[in-house]
């Protein structure tokens, strides 16, 4: 017998069954954006504790598994779209469901003009356009309209999106492991113009360089895997959507694990550790310093592998954002126009399009101030990440609370996994926030208001969500009359698989 699940779609909303479960594992993929995110922090991993990088891209998969398991678990009992928002609403209550919501509205905004920003500059490095890329005019007006024209493909359609992705992690994939087998087999050959290192097993251990440069190292890592939950934002869109988004966003951490370490094997070993730190602060350019090195006349590959990677998440961390505004306006806990669905495509078009012009305005002025100003805008959604991970946590154990003894699975899978996942993003977070309370410790290297400038993007972005919060309480309190609640007997018989 099929597993209980409630269905609270509107008969009139999202495009149901648009795509299935590959395409959502590819958009989950595409969100984390493997290529760039692996370009922007191997340096600075290598950095704080190099040969060691490998492990540390192990460990960071760890908190990020368990709470894809609660992310797969809520899912079955909740196809909303708002995931965070929805499912922390029911179990722990209004307050804390809007904050959830803000938070992955607002990594959309922070981290959008900059992929565009990445994309658009490794496009015309690969294809020789160098001094376009120092043109800060030229560079900035292409990377808009790439954010437009990505838009516009999200409203368009969840099935075109689909297919726009599959081509992209194609290329990407095919790109990266290109880098990766012409890397290792220079290094064997003794042919790299570095001082190359085979590798060795023992570099997957991720304390082998202390424990004081693997908390700095862990914040990194944790970076990398973001955006895998998109697939799980799509779950109203999907084929079987009580369980196939929730497998997706496990696939997908779990798909980035071997990529990452794989990519993390070959750097290392073909560029050397002194190397990699020296260039710490080049951030995604690091492949840019070494596609010539290890690919000769084919680094036009590598640097594609970038750019399509930055490209594919530019449009796919579109998605998490506009579907939480949609959901939290259908809940009434934002104004109603956000909930507006494309009558012919039948997506989120408004919340989509305010997503981007947020996202645009913030790249635009933030480049104003200096390129730095906006790299510590993307240290700060550490904090946002952090803080609506380990809070989605928290809530599967909430909400499951009166069945987590009735099973080992229960106790281990629904309790004790996502809060010990939540324990870890915790701990990150306020390592973080420790972290850039130090101005030196971001790019500008300025001190805002006596701290970093990262601490106070993020604590400001924080504490404008608890105004807004309250003042839509203020003019609205419907929203604010859900009450939180406890998981139905029959929908925890259908998350352990039993018939009901």
């Amino acid at each position: 017998m099929a597993d209980r699940t409630t269905d609270t779609r509107p008969p009139d909303g999202l495009k149901a069954n648009a795509i299935g479960f590959v395409d959502a594992l590819v958009i989950g993929l595409n969100a984390t954006s493997p290529a760039y995110s692996l370009a922007a922090v191997i340096g600075p991993i290598v950095a704080l504790v190099g040969i060691y990088a490998p492990g540390v891209l192990v460990a960071s998969f760890v908190p990020m598994l368990l709470i894809a398991s609660a992310f797969y678990y809520l899912n079955k009992v909740d196809q909303d779209c708002g995931t965070t928002f929805s499912w922390v609403t029911r179990a722990m209550g209004p307050w804390a469901g809007w904050l959830g919501g803000w938070a992955i509205t607002m990594t959309g905004v922070l981290v959008v003009g900059s992929l565009a920003d990445v994309s658009v500059s490794f496009a015309l490095l690969a294809f020789g356009l160098d001094s376009w890329v120092d043109n800060d005019f030229l560079r900035q007006l292409l990377a808009v309209l790439l954010i437009l024209v990505m838009t516009a493909v999200c409203v368009v359609g969840t099935e075109v999106s689909a297919k726009v992705q599959n081509v992209l992690i194609l290329a990407q994939v095919v790109c990266l492991l290109a880098f990766v087998v012409v890397a290792l087999y220079r290094v064997y050959a003794g042919t790299s113009t570095f001082d190359s290192v085979k590798p060795a097993v023992g570099w997957l251990n991720p304390f082998g360089a202390g424990g004081a440069t693997l908390t700095g190292a862990l914040l990194l890592g944790v970076f990398i895997y973001w955006g895998w939950e998109s697939a799980v934002n799509l779950t109203e869109e999907v084929e079987d959507s009580a369980t196939a988004p929730g497998k997706a966003g496990v696939w997908s951490t779990v798909i980035l694990l071997v990529t990452y370490v794989s990519v993390g094997f070959a750097v290392v070993a073909y560029a050397g550790t002194a190397f990699l730190a020296e260039n710490a602060d080049e951030e995604e350019f690091i492949f840019a310093l070494l596609a010539g090195k290890v690919m000769g006349g084919w680094d036009w590959v590598v640097l594609l592998a970038v750019s399509t990677s930055a490209l594919a998440s530019t449009q796919t961390t579109i998605i998490p954002a506009s579907r939480t505004a949609l959901s939290m306006a259908r809940r009434r806990a934002l104004p109603a126009h956000f909930a507006h669905i494309h009558p012919r495509f039948r997506t989120p078009d408004v919340s989509t399009w305010w997503v981007a012009a947020i996202a645009i305005a913030w790249y635009l002025v933030l480049n104003q101030i200096s390129t730095n100003a906006l790299f510590d805008s993307l240290t700060a959604l550490s904090l946002l990440i952090a803080f609506y991970y380990a809070l989605t946590g928290v809530a599967c154990a909430v909400y499951y609370r009166r069945h987590l003894t009735e099973s080992v699975r229960h106790f281990l899978l629904i309790g004790l996994g996502p809060l010990v996942g939540a324990g870890l993003l915790a701990w990150l977070l306020v390592e973080s926030v420790s972290d850039m309370s130090d101005p030196a410790n971001s790019y500008t290297g300025a001190s805002w208001l006596g701290v970093g400038p990262p601490l106070v993007i993020g604590v400001g972005i924080a504490l404008t969500g608890v105004v807004l919060m309250v003042l839509w309480r203020l003019r609205s309190a419907a929203f604010w009359s859900e009450r939180a609640g406890v998981a139905d007997p029959d929908l925890v018989h259908g998350v352990s698989g039993k018939e009901s």
